[in-house]
C-alpha cells in the first residue's frame, strides 16, 4: 500500500513538473534577488535559506528586509507584513472546497498559496492517471523548492562574489508589473486593476510618497469586498468573452 503511495506522489510530481516552469524561472530569479538582499544585511546565508522554508511570503520577505533597520517597531512590522499579505486570504477562500478535500495535506497547501501558486491551482487539472489531490501538492512543493533553490543562490553568491546589488529590490516590483499587464491584456478583470490604479494614484498625491501605501492597500481592500458583486460579473463576462 505504502509502495502504490508512493509511486502514485512520483507520477504525481513528474506530472505537475511541466506546469511548474514557468515559476520556476521566475522563482529563482526573483529568489534570488531576495537572497542578495537579504545577505547584505549582513546576516548568514543560511538565514535566508530558513526564511524561505519557513515564512516563504514573497513580497513579505522583500518587505521584511527593511524591517532589520533600526527604529522600526514591531507592531508596524505586523500591520505591514498583514497588510501586503492579506490577499491570501481570498485565494485560500475560494480553495476551501478543494483543500478540505486533501486530509492533512491541507495546512501545508494553505501555507504554501502564493500569488504563482494560486493561478497554477485555478488554470491547471490534474491528469486523469493522477489524483487531484496529489497532483495539487506536487505543483505546491515544485514552487516552494525553486524559491528556496533561489534564495539560497542570491545569498551564496552575495556572500562569495561582492557586488553592488543597488536597484535589484525592482524586480519584485517588476513582476507585479508583468502580472498586472497579463491579468489587463487578459480582459475580464480590468475593475480590479482599475480599483488598484485609481486608488493607489489618488492616496499617493493626499498622503505623499512615504505614507501613501497602507492607506491605499485598506482602500483597495475595502472597495474589492464592497464591490465583488461587480467584480465578479466583470470577471464571468471576461471568462464568457474568451472562450467564445
Amino acid at each position: 500500500m505504502k509502495q502504490r503511495r508512493r509511486r502514485g506522489y512520483v507520477r504525481a510530481f513528474r506530472a505537475a513538473f511541466p506546469y511548474t516552469i514557468p515559476v520556476l524561472t521566475g522563482y529563482l530569479f526573483i529568489g534570488t534577488a531576495f537572497g542578495v538582499m537579504f545577505q547584505e544585511k549582513g546576516y548568514n546565508f543560511l538565514w535566508a535559506i530558513l526564511m524561505s522554508v519557513l515564512v516563504y511570503a514573497g513580497s513579505g520577505q522583500y518587505l521584511a528586509v527593511n524591517f532589520f533597520a533600526p527604529g522600526v517597531g514591531f507592531l508596524n512590522m505586523i500591520f505591514m507584513t498583514f497588510m501586503v499579505n492579506v490577499r491570501h486570504i481570498f485565494y485560500g477562500l475560494s480553495l476551501l472546497e478543494r483543500f478540505g478535500r486533501m486530509g492533512k495535506k491541507r495546512l501545508y497547501m494553505i501555507f504554501s498559496l502564493t500569488d504563482e501558486t494560486y493561478s497554477l491551482l485555478c488554470i491547471t487539472k490534474a491528469p486523469k492517471d493522477v489524483p487531484e489531490d496529489q497532483f495539487l501538492f506536487a505543483v505546491a512543493v515544485w514552487d516552494h523548492l525553486y524559491w528556496i533553490a533561489g534564495s539560497a543562490i542570491g545569498a551564496m553568491a552575495g556572500a562569495l562574489i561582492p557586488f553592488n546589488a543597488k536597484g535589484i529590490d525592482f524586480a519584485m516590483t517588476a513582476l507585479f508589473i508583468v502580472i498586472f499587464v497579463e491579468q489587463w491584456l487578459a480582459g475580464g478583470k480590468r475593475i480590479p486593476a482599475m480599483i488598484g490604479v485609481v486608488s493607489t494614484a489618488a492616496l499617493r498625491i493626499l498622503f505623499g510618497g512615504e505614507n501613501f501605501v497602507l492607506p491605499s492597500m485598506i482602500c483597495i481592500m475595502l472597495c474589492l469586498i464592497f464591490g465583488r458583486r461587480y467584480i465578479e460579473e466583470d470577471i464571468e463576462k471576461g471568462v464568457d468573452g474568451h472562450a467564445a
